[in-house]
């Protein structure tokens, strides 16, 4: 996909996002006028408590839904005017993504869950396999390549979704709570491996936690309250 996307420009711009539900005959504000830049290779954490909205403002730069008003550019692309083939073609060449629960498929092991993606694009079944062998390896998974999800503990499943979400070479990653599932020993761990291999691709990264620590450790923190960036 050529988007001509401009390398000083910003990869995500979101600017006057709003995001509201109907609920019991009351509308509820769960985004308001959201404004944000984030530079390519730039780590973001998005902080805030539980039901602030950060979810939502991932779903939003995700593409994964409708509904929105404002404006949101990716690489260079009016996401918000796309729809069916282009916007997953944007999703597909553009964004990565780690969830709290890894969602890794359970009928496949390590090295193949991280194939998938990269084969669903259309590369070589040869590079997808080096490609995945390399990034999991670099995450300390070299001796875990043939294990199914159900043989490795949470924090190797999570490490295994960290690889999937870099497989296809993303500009922009998005991670919502990504060590929220884990213990604080295993979290450490895995944002240290998370942030280090993001920053070894070149990608960017937006990071919603509700940890004040796990936050510090990124390039740039902003707080979402009550559906506003403060």
């Amino acid at each position: 996909m050529n988007d001509g996307h401009n390398p000083g420009a910003p990869i995500v711009s979101l600017k006057g996002l709003k995001r509201s539900f109907e609920q019991g005959g009351h509308r509820i504000d769960v985004l308001r006028d959201v404004n944000l830049d984030i530079m390519p290779g730039e780590i973001v954490a998005l902080l805030g408590p539980s039901g602030s909205g950060k979810s939502t403002l991932l779903q939003a730069v995700g593409l994964l839904e409708g509904g929105f008003e404002g404006s949101i550019t990716i690489a260079g692309s009016q996401a918000e005017h796309l729809a069916g083939d282009d916007r997953t073609a944007l999703r597909r060449d553009h964004l990565g993504f780690v969830y709290q629960f890894h969602h890794l498929l359970p009928d496949f092991d390590a090295r193949e869950n991280v194939i998938m993606p990269q084969m669903i694009r259309g590369t070589p079944r040869a590079d997808c396999e080096a490609r995945a062998d390399s990034l999991l390896t670099s995450l300390g998974l070299g001796a875990r390549l043939t294990h199914r999800p159900s043989q490795l503990s949470g924090g190797e499943q999570q490490r295994v979704a960290v690889a999937r979400a870099l497989a296809n070479r993303p500009t922009m990653v998005l991670a919502d709570e990504p060590t929220g599932n884990l213990d604080e020993k295993t979290s450490d761990t895995v944002l240290a491996q998370f942030l280090s291999l993001v920053r070894g691709e070149g990608s960017a990264a937006l990071v919603a936690t509700h940890n004040e620590r796990l936050a510090a450790r990124m390039d740039r923190v902003v707080r979402l309250k009550d559906g506003v960036l403060v």
